[in-house]
């Protein structure tokens, strides 16, 4: 719990009791600061709510990130595990498989011939 929303609820409880003093009373000054008060804390609650909830979004996003980077291994070795045992079992697909890649990586990062500009004739 954040020191923010303590002292909020405490303004907050204050400010209620000056306002129902100044009700009692019948002192429109004291309702007024009672009131302003109340909102004043009501406030500073709302803010220490704030900050409790970004801390606890971001403990929860850092724990999913650990957790996540605790199993990249797992899934790594997993993966190359799998991709081994079936270029074993079938060496000739792999074989074409890793040639199509190649050949359309080749095509994508090779540039079409550049043409000479056009000479204007009169």
């Amino acid at each position: 719990m954040d020191k923010d929303r303590i002292a909020g609820s405490a303004k907050d409880f204050a400010g209620k009791v000056e306002g129902t003093v100044g009700d009692a009373v019948g002192d429109a000054k004291t309702q007024a600061s009672g009131r302003a008060r109340e909102a004043e804390g009501a406030v500073q609650n709302l803010y220490g709510q704030a900050k409790d909830a970004a801390r606890e979004a971001t403990d929860t996003a850092a724990g999913y990130a650990k957790d996540v980077y605790e199993s990249s291994g797992d899934t790594f070795r997993d993966g190359s595990q799998a991709v081994a045992k079936r270029v074993q079992e079938n060496p000739l697909g792999a074989l074409l498989v890793a040639g199509g890649i190649g050949f359309a990586l080749a095509m994508m990062m090779t540039r079409p011939p550049r043409r000479p500009p056009q000479r204007w004739r009169y």
